[in-house]
């Protein structure tokens, strides 16, 4: 069975524009929080609340070297969030098409 509460800290740490950016942004390579601050035009403060709820979620992981805090990707590969996906995707093409099935046996019957 799914733990909705992983799936609601990585949907949740998702539906933040900025949160994908940064996805995005990692996806090329480490980065430091200030680097990240700077190229999303945010404070420290605020980009350091982004970059939590993705720690939270398991998506990106920090590493402090001297002074500077790095971010990169972490390990959630977002499997379970894919299987949550296509089973709703398949309940919904399951309805689809009993509502289908019963608009062609009632077509024409009035």
């Amino acid at each position: 069975m799914v733990q909705y509460s992983v799936l609601d800290a990585t949907f949740a740490a998702l539906s933040d524009p900025t949160r994908r950016g940064i996805l995005r942004r990692l996806g090329e390579g480490a980065c430091s929080i200030s680097d990240l601050a700077e190229l999303f035009e945010m404070t420290l403060t605020g980009i350091k609340k982004h970059v939590r709820l993705l720690e939270e979620a398991g998506m990106v992981v920090t590493e402090k070297r001297g002074r500077v805090r790095y971010c990169m990707l972490g390990t959630n590969s977002l499997e379970r969030e894919v299987a949550w996906i296509r089973d709703y995707q398949l309940s919904l093409e399951g309805r689809l098409d009993r509502l289908d099935e019963f608009l062609n046996r009632t077509e024409g019957t009035s």
